[in-house]
């Protein structure tokens, strides 16, 4: 298709609807009508010769096709947004760059790697996201640290770390525990589970008696939707959870928490940095991004042998 016929206000609306998957708030959003919004959306429909959206009684949903054309809409709108807001800024050279951090990561690390951040970037301004999903964010961003298994994709991925995690509870509960050894003491133990999207309760603890051989009741004990609660609940003294041994590393090093056993395994999770290949481009993203794999390039084995110091 050519650029000089693109449907610009017919894109427009429909990236408005495919955010939202409803036409009233998309016509709000945009201050228009909703059969205005319908009639651009058929229209793009009929241009391109396939449906965008399934229209259902429940509600609407993005076809395959609707699936890989908004992301590319709505990127090619927030570009040009960001350059005319450039052009007709104050001069003062800010860029606005949107991250998207999760939830547990963001509250362990995000304040010092921040602060360093626009230390080395003052004209950077941030604009955070921390929604609890595993995997990709659910709206765009320029770049995403993301908690989930490898995978392909679309994005230019970059592996910050594996997950290995390790039992960790309150240094009193820790003594008990080595006094009573790994299967007697995870047998009477309060489990805490933290809690995966379209995953069990129990998935992540499963696991650990599985790699371990460990007969382990793992149906019973607290569930948390995140990481961090868990941890804070293990530091009041009560039940145990498995915890990435570098996300904590500074509770474990500052007696907050204790690993009671030299018990490490991989869970299959890891942080990535994902971000679109077309943003490579863009000196700010580029920048970001090498910034952040050096940083975390010092996350290494290190954190791992002295965290199984700590737990003789």
């Amino acid at each position: 298709m050519d650029r000089r016929w693109l449907p610009l206000n017919a894109l427009r609306a429909f990236e408005a609807v495919g955010r939202r998957l409803n036409f009233t708030g998309a016509a709000q959003s945009l201050g228009v009508s909703q059969s205005a919004i319908s009639r651009h959306v058929i229209s793009l429909e009929a241009l391109l010769g396939v449906q965008l959206f399934e229209r259902r009684p429940q509600g609407l949903t993005l076809t395959a096709a609707g699936a890989a054309l908004l992301p590319v809409v709505a990127k090619s709108f927030d570009r040009m947004e960001q350059s005319l807001n450039g052009i007709t800024s104050d001069g003062s050279g800010q860029r606005t760059l949107r991250i998207h951090l999760p939830p547990s990561f963001a509250q362990m690390l995000a304040v010092p790697m921040l602060q360093d951040l626009r230390r080395e970037y003052p004209g950077l301004v941030l604009d955070i996201s921390s929604p609890g999903t595993v995997g990709a964010p659910p709206q765009d961003v320029d770049a995403a640290i993301v908690y989930a298994r490898p995978q392909g994709g679309t994005h230019v991925s970059n592996l910050l770390w594996m997950i290995q995690v390790a039992p960790m509870c309150h240094p009193a509960l820790a003594e008990r525990a080595r006094a009573a050894g790994p299967a007697a003491f995870l047998a009477g133990a309060e489990l805490l589970h933290v809690k995966l999207e379209r995953e069990p309760r129990h998935m992540l603890w499963g696991a650990f008696a599985r790699q371990t051989g460990l007969q382990v009741d793992v149906s019973r004990g607290l569930a948390f939707d995140t990481a961090c609660l868990a941890a804070q609940y293990a530091q009041s003294g009560e039940g145990v959870a498995l915890l990435d041994i570098r996300l904590f590393a500074r509770d474990l090093a500052e007696g907050r928490l204790a690993m009671p056993f030299d018990t490490v395994v991989e869970d299959g999770y890891g942080y990535f940095l994902n971000v679109h290949p077309e943003d490579l481009a863009d000196p700010t993203v580029a920048s970001f991004r090498s910034w952040i794999i050096q940083r975390f390039a010092a996350l290494d084995d290190h954190a791992v042998r002295r965290a199984r110091l700590r737990s003789v």
